[in-house]
């Protein structure tokens, strides 16, 4: 989490804003997404953006308050993505679906 605080702090600003590709969900799934609320809550990091944008692929059914299967929208309240922050949800098997979208960003 340190390296990717100070990766992060380094490399993230408003003109190239970092994205969040989360594959899968729970604990360890949230887990570093929560680099951003740390930055400011924790260290006074106050002018290191919000993540770009957020995309996740899960296979849990949606629903408030759960680890796998909250929806992107929650982790406003927790300071981890801003209101007009791009959101998007792919509801399906990530051994399926996570290939061909990389395949897609990669131009294959």
């Amino acid at each position: 989490m340190m390296y990717l605080a100070d990766w992060y702090t380094a490399t993230a600003t408003e003109a190239s804003k970092i994205g969040f590709f989360q594959i899968g969900g729970g604990i360890a799934g949230d887990f570093p997404i929560c680099v951003v609320p740390m930055l400011h809550q924790d260290l006074g990091r106050t002018s290191v953006p919000l993540w770009g944008y957020f995309c996740q692929i899960s296979d849990s059914t949606t629903s408030y308050g759960s680890y796998s299967g909250a929806v992107p929208n929650e982790k406003i309240t927790w300071g981890k993505l801003g209101e007009k922050t791009p959101k998007f949800i792919i509801e399906s098997d990530a051994t399926i679906v996570a290939p061909l979208v990389f395949a897609i960003v990669l131009g294959q």
